[in-house]
């Protein structure tokens, strides 16, 4: 459920966004408790981050994923759920939506669907730069 972080300072951005890990709903909590600790294919993610002037739920900055999981308000906010989406897509995220009830009753489903994105990454080039590749 990614909060939009209007004019707020760097220091506010990032209070905010350790607010929102203490009040995390059940359906971020078990999607945490399945991305933490590098569990899906060895990529870490990090939670409650601030992208830009918005807060995602969830973030792997390697592999340019970011991961939601919509409450029921997001049904009436579509609009601004598309502008957060294009925002995060212009800057090279991809975005994954879920329902908190879809995380909630097919976890397994929705594990599988991250898996999926996360083996569709590109592998990262090596930098030529450091005398490695062409």
């Amino acid at each position: 459920m990614a909060r939009h972080v209007k004019n707020e300072s760097n220091l506010e951005a990032r209070q905010f966004a350790r607010q929102l890990r203490r009040s995390s709903t059940e359906a971020e909590r078990r999607l945490w408790f399945l991305l933490r600790n590098r569990r899906v294919l060895g990529h870490k993610f990090r939670r409650q981050v601030s992208l830009g002037p918005y807060v995602v739920d969830f973030v792997g900055f390697e592999q340019r994923l970011v991961i939601e999981a919509d409450g029921g308000q997001h049904a009436t906010q579509r609009a601004h759920d598309e502008a957060r989406t294009a925002f995060l897509e212009s800057n090279g995220y991809r975005v994954l939506r879920f329902w908190n009830n879809e995380i909630l009753t097919d976890t397994d489903a929705v594990l599988q669907v991250v898996v999926e994105a996360l083996r569709a990454t590109p592998s990262p080039q090596p930098s030529p730069s450091r005398g490695e590749g062409g």
